[in-house]
């Protein structure tokens, strides 16, 4: 396999390492950052569960082995996350600590963009308020 073109992001990202490397750093913000208090708040207060959902997740979605899928069915995001008060301020939050897990990945500066933006659009599908 030759050019970043052929990778899949999951590949990118470093694989299953790269990707538990990104979820584990992302909730770790979450945990600490003053800003993330609101999503944080949303989360049960041991996130062992919600980290291994999110590697699951993240996993197939970019483009490894479709790990959720395989354990829990189809994604069903939106109406997963509608029992949770998600507006702007919770959807803001979960990207403030995403945009910086992913930039601390030290990844090709365009894939840091193309899933950031990916992300994006999914975090706001989420908001039910």
């Amino acid at each position: 396999m030759s050019g970043m073109e052929q990778q899949s992001a999951y590949e990118a990202l470093g694989g299953e390492d790269g990707v538990r490397r990104l979820v584990d750093r992302f909730y770790e913000l979450m945990d600490t950052l003053p800003q993330a208090r609101a999503i944080r708040a949303l989360h049960p207060g041991d996130l062992r569960s919600s980290r291994d959902k999110l590697f699951k997740f993240l996993s197939g979605w970019l483009g490894g082995p479709p790990l959720y899928i395989e354990e829990y069915g189809h994604p069903r995001l939106r109406a997963r996350h509608l029992p949770f008060p998600i507006g702007e301020e919770e959807r803001d939050a979960w990207l403030l600590c995403m945009a910086q897990a992913l930039a601390e990945t030290a990844i090709d500066p365009s894939l840091n963009d193309h899933l950031f933006r990916a992300l994006s659009q999914l975090a706001d599908h989420m908001r039910n308020q």
